[in-house]
């Protein structure tokens, strides 16, 4: 998450934007070259949409930085490698990728619920108490049927307690 900003805004407001970037560090390498290693991606985003977003940016000419794209995921995570041609400026094209892919990505909230049957906008703290007041009245509704189950049934076991009780006389 990019800021927090836009937490402030959807928690405080009940409708803000959330800036989602997916992790990436720059590595040197021999001969004046670079990388750019993505090691975490946006929620919701498909890796390999990702890679055949940028492979087909590098085919446009819209990276043409770009000399190498590979998929060295594993079990031990998750590794998007970026090879850059020599004398390219990693920032830049780091902040193309986040431009022209869904590398980054941004998120609308909206803490919408029903309060009373009517659909409300709340903020955090307004949310939170609706969904206690919900809580303690679901609660109260499930022991009160529990307890009157309870009761209906402790009728039914005292009515067998007398019937059993009562002396039997012979025919």
């Amino acid at each position: 998450i990019v800021g927090s900003d836009g937490i402030r805004q959807a928690y405080s407001t009940g409708h803000g934007r959330i800036v989602l970037r997916g992790q990436a560090h720059i590595e040197e390498m021999n001969g004046n070259r670079h990388r750019i290693v993505v090691t975490e991606i946006p929620y919701q985003l498909n890796k390999s949409s990702l890679i055949e977003r940028i492979a087909e940016l590098v085919r446009e000419e819209k990276l043409p930085d770009i000399s190498d794209l590979r998929d060295e995921s594993d079990r031990r995570g998750m590794s998007i490698i970026i090879e850059l041609r020599r004398g390219a400026q990693p920032k830049k094209v780091l902040n193309q990728l986040y431009k022209f892919t869904p590398l980054q990505s941004t998120y609308g909230v909206q803490l919408l619920a029903l309060v009373e049957g009517e659909p409300r906008l709340l903020s955090l703290k307004r949310a939170l108490q609706v969904y206690i007041e919900h809580r303690r009245q679901v609660i109260t509704r499930r022991s009160q049927f529990e307890l009157d189950k309870a009761r209906a049934r402790a009728h039914i076991l005292l009515l067998s307690l007398i019937h059993i009780s009562e002396p039997t006389r012979p025919y």
